[in-house]
């Protein structure tokens, strides 16, 4: 038996990062594979009155009627920025990605929307909302997509094509084509996009204000000490792909789980705990903000910083809000993530 605590923890680390790797292929692997079970933003039900992901780059562009440029910076003279879809050459890749200009000469705030294993730009854009009401509140809004052919992120120091660098490179392309608050930046995404959101706050360590990770923030563990951020999560107790006590992903699946088994999640909650021992956090409380939601706030945090776990009882593998996706379980109507997200991040504290 180990008698060294420091070298247990370090051991800990290395286990919980080598599972971190173990997920991100089994994950991409099995949300190849046909039937239920992958992101729920690749088919908003159509029993809703929903946008179509079809019809994501005009809702772009409905954000902020008659946009379609922005003068470089906010003294001009960088790259223009038009709203809809644009692309990047980065690593030797074309990317694509969505943007969403507001109105007004800023400085705006800057949102990335990241989406799942399996779905695109243009769906996440329809299904999270947040660059239609993100653009209405003065955020500019940015949904990247993965590499062609790849149907998720590569999260930091995994193999595949480099999406931290790809989206360092788009912050920096809008950073020099608008005029933003460069201590505004935020990250938002769903389920394997929330693991990327939150594997960011340590990869961009101090570029980001703020990280909302809904149904997916258990995916990937805290550094050990991150920048001060403020950070919000979202998990249904009945999430049957990032399960909500933890254990293999892709419980409602038999052809996944023979990879699923390769994978053990952490209990959201105790991931919400790690992040706001990482962020020193001192204080905590638990609050009912709606019909079957429970907050979870964590407070006293180093530098500003604060955690917040909203706990949806009985909702699925979901965002919150007015889409629905019954493939993958409830969707909880009693609290908005899109206005809460939107919310929680017009108070953050800049960095």
């Amino acid at each position: 038996m180990d008698a060294d605590p420091g070298r247990r923890r370090s051991r800990a680390g290395r286990l919980r990062r080598f599972g971190s790797a173990l997920l991100c292929g089994a994950l991409l692997v099995a949300a190849g594979c046909s039937g239920g079970g992958g992101d729920p933003s690749a088919s908003p039900s159509p029993s809703r009155t929903s946008p179509t992901a079809s019809s994501s780059p005009s809702l772009s562009a409905a954000a902020s009627p008659g946009v379609s440029a922005t003068a470089g910076g906010c003294a001009g003279g960088g790259p223009a920025l038009r709203q809809g879809r644009n692309t990047i050459d980065y690593g030797g890749l074309r990317r694509v990605y969505l943007l969403a200009l507001p109105r007004g000469r800023g400085p705006h705030p800057v949102l990335l929307d990241l989406h799942g294993l399996g779905s695109d730009a243009a769906q996440q854009a329809a299904y999270s909302r947040l660059p239609r009401e993100g653009a209405r509140r003065g955020y500019l809004v940015i949904t990247p997509q993965t590499a062609e052919g790849r149907i998720g992120w590569t999260l930091p120091h995994a193999y595949g094509p480099d999406d931290t660098g790809f989206l360092t490179a788009l912050l920096e392309r809008v950073e020099r084509g608008a005029c933003v608050d460069r201590r505004r930046v935020f990250a938002a995404g769903m389920s394997f996009g929330a693991g990327m959101s939150a594997a960011l706050a340590c990869a961009m360590n101090g570029r980001l204000a703020g990280v909302a990770a809904v149904a997916g923030l258990s995916i990937v563990p805290p550094c050990e000490r991150p920048a001060p951020l403020t950070l919000l999560a979202f998990h249904g107790t009945a999430d049957q792909v990032v399960p909500y006590e933890g254990g293999h992903p892709f419980q409602n699946s038999s052809e996944r789980r023979g990879l699923a088994r390769l994978v053990v999640l952490p209990p959201v909650q105790d991931s919400a705990k790690g992040w706001a021992r990482a962020l020193g956090c001192t204080g905590e409380g638990v609050s009912a903000p709606a019909p079957g939601v429970r907050l979870r706030r964590w407070t006293g945090c180093r530098g500003g910083a604060s955690v917040r776990l909203y706990t949806l009882r009985g909702a699925g593998h979901t965002w919150p809000g007015p889409i629905e996706v019954r493939r993958l379980g409830s969707t909880s109507r009693e609290l908005d993530a899109t206005k809460v997200i939107l919310d929680v991040f017009d108070a953050a504290a800049p960095r």
